[in-house]
C-alpha cells in the first residue's frame, strides 16, 4: 500500500510541476504568432469566410494571430487604414479608387477577395407573396450610404427594371450605416436594404419581409476584399501572404461544409443571434454564390464594379485593374 501510495504521490507532483511548463510552452507559441490588426467594415454573416480562418484555426496555422475590429462604415474604415490604426482592412474596393483618385502616395492595393456578388436583400415592411421591382415606384426606400457600394449597388439593380432611383421613388441616403436597421424598425420607409443576419432577423421579429436578393440581380463583383497600404505589402510579404492562405483555406471549407456546420463555426462571432437565423443566413448566400472561393480578384470583376461605380455618378476616373490589385498572392497560394 505504501509503495502504491508513494508513486501516485510522485505522479501527482510531476503533474503539477508540469502546469507551468505546458502553460509556459503555450505562451511562448503565442508570443511566436505575429498579430495582424484587420478592421472590417462591419459585422456581418457575409464575411463568415474571414471567421471561419479565426474560429477553425487557419490564421494560427499560417503562424498569424488576428486582432479583429468592426469598424462601422467605408470612410471609417479607410480612414483606420490611412491612419495605422489597422495593417489589413476588409472593406468594399470602391474605397481603394477613392483613395488612389485623391492622388495618395501610398496607395491601397486589393490583395484578396472575399465576397463576389452583393450581401444586401430587399426587405419590405408589409409581406409581399408576389413581389416585382415595379412596386417600390411611389413608396419610400431606405438605401445604404451615398457612394458605398451596398448604395451604388441599389441604384444598379433598380435601374435595370427601369426604376428611376431619385425620381419613381422617395430614396432616403442620408442615414449612417449603423443605423439604418434601427431607423426603419423604427418606422422610417416602406422598403429597406439590409445585410444578414439583420434580414433575417427582422423577418423572424415581424419587423420586415426579405422579398429580393440584390446579389442576385447586380452579378459578379469584387464586393468585399482584404487591402492594405502598398508599403505594408512590399514591407511584410511574407505575412500578407500567409493571411491570404489562410482565408484560402477557410473559403475551401466554407465551400465544402453546410449552413448548419458554418453557422456552428462563426456562432461565436454573433452571440445574440439564434443557431437557426445562422443558418438561414448562410445558407441564402450560399445559394447565390456570395462567397468567393478563392481569393483571386480578376479583371472581369474589376471592370463590373467600375461600371456600377459609372452608373452610379461615383467613379472618380477608371483605373487599370493592375494599379489597384495584386493578384500575385492570391495566385500563388491557390497554386501550392
Amino acid at each position: 500500500m505504501k509503495s502504491k501510495f508513494k508513486i501516485g504521490l510522485a505522479v501527482f507532483l510531476i503533474s503539477i510541476l508540469m502546469i507551468p511548463i505546458v502553460a509556459c510552452t503555450n505562451q511562448n507559441k503565442s508570443d511566436e504568432l505575429v498579430k495582424v490588426r484587420v478592421a472590417e467594415v462591419t459585422r456581418s454573416l457575409f464575411y463568415a469566410p474571414q471567421y471561419v480562418a479565426i474560429t477553425e484555426g487557419f490564421f494560427e496555422e499560417e503562424g498569424l494571430k488576428v486582432e479583429l475590429t468592426t469598424t462601422a462604415g467605408g470612410d471609417k474604415t479607410m480612414t483606420t487604414l490611412l491612419s495605422d490604426g489597422a495593417d489589413i482592412a476588409l472593406v468594399g474596393s470602391e474605397t481603394s479608387i477613392y483613395v488612389y483618385a485623391q492622388g495618395s502616395n501610398d496607395p491601397v492595393i486589393n490583395f484578396a477577395q472575399l465576397t463576389q456578388t452583393d450581401g444586401t436583400f430587399l426587405v419590405a415592411r408589409k409581406q409581399i407573396d408576389n413581389f416585382t421591382w415595379d412596386m417600390l415606384i411611389g413608396t419610400t426606400f431606405l438605401g445604404q450610404r451615398k457612394g458605398g457600394m451596398p448604395q451604388m449597388v441599389g441604384e444598379f439593380v433598380l435601374k435595370k427594371f427601369g426604376i428611376d432611383p431619385f425620381n419613381d421613388l422617395n430614396l432616403i441616403q442620408n442615414v449612417d450605416f449603423a443605423n439604418i436597421a434601427s431607423a426603419f424598425a423604427s418606422g422610417t420607409g416602406d422598403f429597406v436594404q439590409l445585410f444578414e443576419p439583420t434580414a433575417s432577423v427582422f423577418e423572424k421579429e415581424g419587423k420586415g419581409y426579405i422579398v429580393a436578393s440584390f446579389g442576385e440581380e447586380s452579378g459578379h463583383v469584387p464586393y468585399t476584399t482584404f487591402m492594405a497600404k502598398e508599403s505594408y505589402i512590399n514591407e511584410n510579404k511574407e505575412t500578407v501572404e500567409k493571411f491570404t492562405r489562410a482565408i484560402y483555406k477557410a473559403q475551401q471549407w466554407v465551400d465544402t461544409h453546410s449552413a448548419k456546420e458554418i453557422a456552428q463555426s462563426i456562432q461565436t462571432f454573433f452571440p445574440d443571434i439564434d443557431t437557426d437565423i445562422l443558418e438561414t443566413a448562410v445558407e441564402r448566400y450560399q445559394k447565390q454564390g456570395s462567397f468567393a472561393t478563392d481569393p483571386i480578384l480578376d479583371e472581369k470583376e474589376w471592370n463590373n464594379l467600375q461600371n456600377i461605380m459609372a452608373e452610379a455618378g461615383e467613379l472618380p476616373k477608371p483605373v487599370n485593374h493592375d494599379t489597384l490589385v495584386n493578384t500575385a498572392i492570391a495566385e500563388s497560394v491557390t497554386k501550392e
